[in-house]
C-alpha cells in the first residue's frame, strides 16, 4: 500500500511544483513504484512531465466530480517507475461544484485509495491555497512536506498552514503527520540564505529535512523542456539534491537498507 504524501504551502513560487516532479522521479529511480498527482489546476505537474494539459480530456477532477476510476486515466510518463494522475483548468471549478456535497473534504482519499495498492508512494502537488481541493489532499495525505524558501518571507504564513495541519488532524485526518520541512532555494553565498536555514532549524529543529535544494539553473530549465531534473541532467546539484531527498525519506519511513556511508550523494 502506497504513502501517500502531500507537498504544500499556500505561499507561492517556494518549490511544491519542482518538488513534487522531482522527488516523484528520484524515488522512481530509485526503484520505487510512484503516482503523482497534479492537484492543482494550473497542471504545472502535468506538463513539467512532458504532457500537454491541453490534450487532457480526463484527469483528477473527473475522479473526483465524477467519481471516475483513477486507473481509468493514469498516464505513464518518460520518466522510469513514474505514473501521473493529471489535471486540467477545470479543476478550478470543482471547488464550487463540492461545496454541497457530503463528505466534500474526503472525496480526493476515496478516490486514491482505488489505486493506493499499486504504488509504493502517492505524491499530490497542492495548488497555492488553502481551499477545498488542497482539504482534500491533506485529507487524503499519511504526511505533508512543507517546502521553505530561503528567503526573507520563508515564515510567512507558515504558522497558518501549522494551523490548518492542527485542525485536519483534529477533524478529518488523525493520521496526518508532517514528513519534515524542505528548506529550497539555497544560495550558500547569501548571507540571507544562511540566516534562514539557522532560524528555521532553531524554531522547528527535528521536522527540518537534512537534505537542502539549492539554486540551480538546470532545475529551472527542466520544466521547459518536460522533463524531470532527472531525465534533463542527472549530474547537477538539483538531481543530487532531490536523490538525496528521496533517499532520507526512504530512510525516515524504514524502506530501505543503505550504508551510512551511501546515504547520500556529496553535493560539489
Amino acid at each position: 500500500m502506497a504513502k501517500i504524501i502531500a507537498i504544500a504551502n499556500q505561499k507561492g513560487g517556494v518549490g511544491k511544483t519542482t518538488t513534487s516532479i522531482n522527488l516523484a522521479a528520484a524515488l522512481g529511480v530509485l526503484e520505487r513504484k510512484v503516482l503523482l498527482v497534479d492537484a492543482d489546476p494550473q497542471a504545472n505537474a502535468t506538463s513539467g512531465v512532458g504532457i500537454d494539459p491541453r490534450n487532457v480530456k480526463t484527469s483528477i477532477y473527473e475522479c473526483i466530480i465524477n467519481d471516475i476510476d483513477p486507473s481509468d486515466i493514469i498516464l505513464e510518463t518518460s520518466s522510469p517507475n513514474l505514473d501521473l494522475l493529471p489535471a486540467h483548468i477545470d479543476l478550478v471549478g470543482a471547488e464550487i461544484e463540492m461545496i454541497n456535497l457530503p463528505s466534500r473534504e474526503k472525496m480526493m482519499r476515496a478516490s486514491l485509495n482505488k489505486v493506493r495498492d499499486n504504488y509504493d508512494f502517492i505524491i499530490i502537488d497542492c495548488s497555492p491555497s488553502l481551499g477545498l481541493i488542497t482539504l482534500n489532499s491533506l485529507t487524503a495525505a499519511d504526511s505533508v512536506i512543507i517546502p521553505v524558501q530561503c528567503e526573507y518571507f520563508a515564515l510567512e504564513g507558515l504558522g497558518k498552514l501549522l494551523n490548518t495541519i492542527k485542525i485536519i488532524q483534529a477533524r478529518l485526518n488523525p493520521d496526518l503527520n508532517i514528513e519534515g520541512l524542505l528548506l529550497t532555494m539555497y544560495d550558500i553565498r547569501l548571507r540571507l540564505s544562511n540566516q534562514v536555514v539557522e532560524e528555521v532549524k532553531t524554531h522547528f529543529q527535528q521536522m527540518v529535512f537534512d537534505t537542502i535544494i539549492q539554486r540551480n539553473t538546470r532545475l529551472g530549465e527542466a520544466p521547459s523542456h518536460g522533463e524531470t531534473i532527472i531525465m534533463h541532467d542527472a549530474s547537477c546539484k538539483g538531481a543530487i539534491n532531490y536523490l538525496n531527498l528521496a533517499r532520507e525519506i526512504l530512510q525516515k519511513n524504514e524502506m530501505t537498507q543503505i550504508k551510512e556511508s551511501e546515504k547520500t550523494i556529496p553535493v560539489e
